[in-house]
C-alpha cells in the first residue's frame, strides 16, 4: 500500500522533479517507509512506499531489465507468486521478490491486458518509453484511487486530491453541480469531482495518455471488466454453501501474505467475524483483532465483538469513542479532499489508528453486504414490489396514512424511521424507490433549502438523474430486481462511498486494509448464485448465515445488522449542539450562496430540537462547510 503520482508533458518538455517530490509530501501518510522517484524527458513518476511484501528490495519506481518500462503501484498484487511463475516461463527475468514487479513484465507480456491477469486492489501507472505512453490503471472494485487532470499542458495525478492541488496551476473553482451531487448522495459520483477539471478514473477502467502534436495528448479510456450475474450457477444450496466457503479461504489465505504484522478489523457483524474466523483457521498463532464502540449503546457493537474474538482466542483490542472525536474532522476532511457525508468514516479512522499501533495489515469484512445481500433495503425492495401490488385505492386509504402517523423524530436507522421511509417510498417506481432509500437530501428537501442564485446556477440540473441513469443501464440487461439493487450498489455506492471511506481512514494511519469479500473471484461467485441463496423471505444473506453456522457464535448469526455508524445525530443535540450552530449559521456558512438562511435556521432546529432526525443532512452540511474552510477559504 502506497501513494503515487506523476506528470506527463503533452507538449513534451522535460518535468521537473521537484513538483512530482512536493505532491509526493503530501501523501507521505501512505508511504511513510521511503520514497522513490524517476524522470525522464516529459514524464515525471513519484512514489511513497508503506513496505509489506520484499520489504529489502521492493522499492519504487520499478523498471524492466532494460529501463524501457517504468512502474508506480499503490496496492497489493496477490496472485503474484502465481503470476510470477508463468513470466519466468515465458523468459521474462525478475530482479525483486516485490509484487510490484510483475507488473512491469504482465505489461511487456501483455500490453494493456495486462489488467485481466491481476488479483488484487491496485492503482498504478507505466510509463511506456519506446512507445511514449503513459498507462493509467484502476482495479476492478475501486479500492484503491485515482484522481488525474490536465493543467497547463501537463497530465497530473495522484492518489489523493489534496496531493493534486499541490500542482500551482491546477484551479480550485468548485462544480456547483458537484455540490448538488454531493448534497444527493453523501459524495460526488465518479468520474467527477467536487473541482472543475478535475476526474477519478472510474474502477475497472484504464487510460492511455501521449504527447501529441497539439500538445494537449490524447487521452483515452477503456472499461476492461463488469460483473456479470447471468448465468447462474446451477448449484444445490449445500453444493453453494461448499463453494462459497472454498472461495473465501482462498481470498483470505491470499490476503494473510505478508512480510510484516496483520489483523482484521472486527465490527461484531457476520461478515468481519467470518473473516476472523477463517483467519483462524489458517493461522498457528493468535489472530489480532480490533473493535470500536461508543457509550450510546443502540450503536454500541462491542460486547458483540468480543463474542467473536472469545470464541477464537484471539488478542482482541477495544476502543470507546466519545463526542471529543470529533476533534479529528479536519484531518479527515483534509484526506478526504472533497465532502463525505457518511458518518462511519469517524470510527473508521479511530480503530485504524487503534490497528495501526500494532499491525500494519488489516483484513476487513468490506463486501459482503454487496455480495450476498446484507442490506435491509434489498429485503424492502423485494417486499415493495409485492406492495405494489395492492389495488392504489386501498394504499391511499390504508398505507398512506400509516406513514404520517410515525413521528418524523423517529431515527432514520430505528424500526420506526425505516417503516416510515418504506411506505412514504415503496409506491413509487422501482429506481425513485431506490434513489429515496440511499439518499441524503431529497429533491423535495434540497430545493426549498437552495437559494435563488444556486437553484438559477444550476439551470434544471438534477443530480438524481445519474442514478436513475445508472439503475436503467444496470436494468437494461433483464435482470432479476434483487441483482439489480446489487448490481447498482457495486456500480455506484460501494466505490463512491465505502471503499472511499476505507482508503481514506486507514490510509490517514498507515494502515493497509485487504476486503476478501471484494476479491472479484468471490463476486463473481456469489454474482452467478440464485437471489434466493440470498434473501430468503426477510432474511438476509441467507447462504452465508448457513455457512457461518459452523464458525460463529448463534448470535451473531441470528442479529440484525446495525451498521458501522456515529452517533452524531445524538452528539449534536448534546455536548456539540453549539458547535453545530456555529458551524452551519455563521456568517461565514451563511455567505457561500448555496442555501436560503431562514430555511436551514429551520433545519437546523428542527434537529436540535427533537421535532425530527435530521442527523444525515445535518452531517451532509456540516462537512460541506468545514470542506470549504480548508480547502477554499
Amino acid at each position: 500500500m502506497c501513494g503515487i503520482a506523476g506528470i506527463l508533458d503533452t507538449q513534451g518538455r522535460a518535468v521537473e522533479q521537484s513538483l512530482v517530490r512536493r505532491m509526493c509530501e503530501a501523501l507521505g501518510h501512505r508511504g511513510p517507509d521511503g520514497e522513490g522517484y524517476y524522470a525522464d524527458g516529459p514524464v515525471a513518476l513519484g512514489h511513497r512506499r508503506l513496505a509489506i511484501v520484499d520489504l529489502a528490495g521492493g522499492r519504487q519506481p520499478m523498471s524492466n531489465e532494460d529501463g524501457s518500462v517504468w512502474v508506480v503501484l499503490n496496492g497489493e498484487i496477490y496472485n503474484f507468486g502465481e503470476l510470477r511463475t508463468r513470466l519466468e516461463g515465458l523468459g521474462h527475468c525478475f530482479a525483486t521478490r516485490s509484487d510490484t514487479e510483475v507488473i512491469v513484465h504482465a505489461y511487456e507480456q501483455y500490453g494493456e491486458a495486462c489488467v485481466d491477469e491481476l488479483r488484487g486492489m491496485f492503482a498504478f501507472a507505466v510509463w511506456d518509453r519506446p512507445r511514449e505512453m503513459l498507462f493509467l490503471a484502476r482495479d476492478r472494485m475501486g479500492k484503491k484511487p485515482r484522481f488525474y487532470a490536465q493543467v497547463d499542458g501537463q497530465w497530473v495525478f495522484a492518489s489523493q486530491l489534496h496531493a493534486l492541488l499541490r500542482h500551482p496551476a491546477l484551479s480550485r473553482e468548485v462544480g456547483w453541480t458537484a455540490v448538488d451531487d454531493y448534497l444527493t448522495y453523501g459524495y460526488v459520483p465518479a468520474p467527477k469531482t467536487i473541482f472543475r477539471g478535475v476526474h477519478k478514473l472510474p474502477p475497472a477502467h484504464w487510460l492511455r495518455l501521449k504527447p501529441g502534436a497539439d500538445g494537449t495528448g490524447s487521452p483515452h479510456i477503456e472499461r476492461y471488466w463488469r460483473l456479470d450475474y447471468e448465468p447462474k450457477l446451477g448449484l444445490r444450496e449445500a453444493e453453494a454453501a461448499e463453494g462459497l466457503l472454498e472461495v473465501l479461504t482462498q481470498a483470505v489465505r491470499l490476503r494473510m501474505i505478508s512480510d510484516v504484522p496483520l489483523g482484521a478489523l472486527l465490527s461484531g457483524g457476520l461478515d468481519s467475524g467470518i473473516v476472523v474466523a477463517l483467519m483462524s483457521r489458517l493461522s498457528d498463532r493468535p489472530v489480532k483483532t480490533f473493535s470500536i464502540g461508543f457509550e450510546e449503546q443502540r450503536f454500541n457493537e462491542l460486547p458483540h465483538a468480543r463474542l467473536v474474538a472469545e470464541r477464537y482466542g484471539t488478542e482482541h483490542h477495544e476502543l470507546i469513542v466519545r463526542p471529543n472525536a470529533l476533534e479529528v474532522l479536519p484531518t479527515l476532511v483534509r484526506h478526504f479532499g472533497e465532502p463525505y457525508a457518511d458518518s462511519s468514516a469517524i470510527p473508521t479512522y479511530y480503530v485504524a489508528r487503534l490497528t495501526r499501533e500494532h499491525v500494519t495489515v488489516a483484513l476487513t469484512g468490506d463486501g459482503g453486504d454487496e455480495c450476498l445481500a446484507g442490506y435491509e433495503r434489498y429485503a424492502a425492495g423485494l417486499a415493495a414490489d409485492r406492495y405494489a401490488r395492492i389495488p392504489a385505492a386501498v394504499r391511499r386509504l390504508v398505507m398512506d396514512p400509516l406513514a404520517k402517523l410515525i413521528p418524523g423524530s423517529a431515527p432514520r436507522r430505528s424500526r420506526l424511521g425505516q417503516a416510515r421511509r418504506f411506505l412514504q417510498m415503496a409506491g413509487q417506481p422501482a429506481p425513485e424507490r431506490y434513489l429515496g432509500w440511499v439518499g441524503y437530501l431529497p429533491t423535495d428537501g434540497k430545493l426549498p433549502l437552495y437559494s435563488p442564485e444556486f437553484r438559477e446556477y444550476l439551470a434544471g440540473y438534477r443530480a438524481e438523474h445519474w442514478l436513475l441513469d445508472q439503475w436503467q443501464q444496470v436494468a437494461r440487461g433483464g435482470l432479476a430486481p434483487l441483482d439489480t439493487m446489487l448490481a447498482l450498489d457495486v456500480e455506484t455506492y460501494l466505490p463512491n462511498d465505502l471503499l472511499v471511506k476505507m482508503d481514506i481512514a486507514t490510509m490517514a494511519s498507515s494502515l493497509e486494509a485487504r476486503s476478501p469479500f471484494l476479491d472479484h473471484k468471490v463476486m463473481e461467485f456469489c454474482a452467478a448464485l440464485s437471489s434466493g441463496y440470498k434473501v430468503r423471505g426477510t432474511r438476509l444473506k441467507h447462504l452465508l448465515r448457513n455457512v457461518g453456522a459452523g464458525l460463529l457464535p448463534k448470535q451473531t448469526l441470528s442479529r440484525r445488522k446495525s451498521g458501522f455508524v456515529a452517533p452524531v445525530g445524538d452528539w449534536m443535540r448534546g455536548e456539540l449542539r453549539g458547535w453545530t450552530e456555529d458551524l452551519l449559521l455563521s456568517p461565514r456558512a451563511l455567505k457561500r450562496g448555496y442555501f436560503q438562511p431562514e430555511a436551514l435556521r429551520q433545519l437546523v432546529d428542527g434537529h436540535l430540537e427533537g421535532r425530527e432526525d435530521r442527523s444525515f443532512e445535518l452531517w451532509a452540511l456540516l462537512w460541506l462547510e468545514l470542506w470549504h474552510q480548508e480547502f477554499v477559504d
